[in-house]
């Protein structure tokens, strides 16, 4: 039976000072002067709009993502941080990140994040090494991106994570365990790692750059998850690595099929309606201009996930996680029996893919080296 998780939510700020090669997120190039004061009161308006999904539950997290948040003013931040306490509440404990690029951000703006309540930065470094992020496109050197993490810290932050990506063009495993040691050296607690894609709708899927080939990917793969271990980091899920208690609790509720309301231009959203018995997506329109001149009015998708999608969802959001998760969360926030899905999960298990637990679902160290060929399951 459908119970209500907890409840985040994603707020989306779609300008970035340039955009990048390989990104396919909703983000658009700023243009002379960003409407900020007017962005501002549209998020307050599609926050009043999306009340009811609330259901009386207060956040649990914040997220602001991008595009580039650290555009933003801290008087607007903390403008939109006001009203989400008093549109929705918070829980006493509640996490509130904001991602920050290294090149559009300062110590006195991170104060200010601090002050107006952000307890958890992103910082979107990509890699300490110039000559690779000249490659990527970013607006940042690496001299700018540890007075950035140095920045944050003398603000008052403790709880940062680091973005890296790795599988770069032309690099090597000691640029990649560099990266790695700079940013572990920085005194961190978290690190987001993943490899570079060609995605789509992207300038780097019209003119790909070259690659390294698949044996080099692997090596650079096992080599910083080794680096990792050795240095103390722990992995919780697919890409992300926390030592001194700080995963990311916002993507914790993700990937354990929680709640989250999604506001801004092409914020998407997730929510169980208990009433009707269902789960449903919601979406924003994804254009800044269209997004501003629908003030109240942004929802532009609202559709069910269909029954038989929902093991698959579910599964691949909880199986990301290196512990997976407790069995009991499958009925209740899915609304299906566990008996849907026991055939497979006994294949699974007797396959070696998924480890033998009744409390837990949670894929074995193969079937976790080879997630995709699990989901297929489903």
């Amino acid at each position: 039976m459908l119970t209500l998780p907890p409840l985040s939510l994603y707020i989306h700020i779609p300008w970035c000072i340039k955009k990048c090669p390989y990104c396919d997120f909703n983000s658009h190039k700023a243009l002379g002067n960003v409407p900020e004061k007017e962005y501002v009161e549209a998020l307050i308006a599609d926050m009043y709009a999306d009340l009811p999904f609330a259901q009386g539950r207060r956040l649990s997290t914040i997220f602001f993502g991008g595009g580039t948040p650290s555009l933003f003013s801290a008087s607007s931040i903390d403008t939109i941080l006001q009203s989400a306490e008093d549109i929705f509440g918070f829980h006493n404990d509640i996490e509130i990140t904001l991602e920050a690029n290294p090149g559009a951000v300062d110590e006195k703006k991170f104060t200010g994040y601090f002050d107006a309540g952000v307890n958890r930065l992103s910082i979107g470094v990509q890699s300490f090494n110039s000559a690779h992020l000249q490659r990527l496109g970013r607006i940042h050197t690496s001299k700018n991106a540890l007075n950035a993490i140095n920045s944050a810290q003398k603000a008052g932050f403790e709880n940062i994570n680091v973005d890296l990506m790795h599988g770069l063009p032309d690099q090597t495993i000691k640029e990649a365990e560099s990266d790695l040691e700079i940013a572990m050296d920085s005194g961190v607690p978290h690190v987001s790692w993943y490899q570079l894609t060609i995605e789509p709708n992207t300038e780097f899927f019209s003119r790909p750059p070259v690659l390294p080939a698949d044996e080099r990917l692997a090596d650079i793969q096992q080599a910083g998850m080794f680096f990792l271990r050795d240095r103390g980091f722990q992995q919780y899920e697919v890409s992300a690595f926390y030592k001194n208690h700080r995963p990311s609790q916002h993507n914790i509720n993700y990937w354990t099929f929680g709640d989250y309301l999604g506001i801004g231009a092409g914020a998407h959203g997730k929510i169980t309606l208990t009433d009707s018995n269902q789960i449903i997506r919601t979406a924003k329109t994804r254009q800044p201009e269209h997004y501003l001149a629908r003030v109240g009015a942004a929802l532009v998708k609202q559709e069910p996930i269909e029954s038989g999608e929902i093991a698959l969802e579910f599964m691949m959001n909880a199986l990301r996680l290196k512990q997976g998760v407790p069995t009991h969360y499958f009925n209740q926030r899915t609304g299906l029996e566990t008996e849907t899905i026991e055939k497979i999960i006994s294949q699974l298990q007797s396959e070696g893919l998924m480890e033998p637990s009744s409390s837990h679902f949670c894929t074995s160290n193969l079937g976790y080296r080879f997630l995709n060929s699990v989901l297929q399951y489903f």
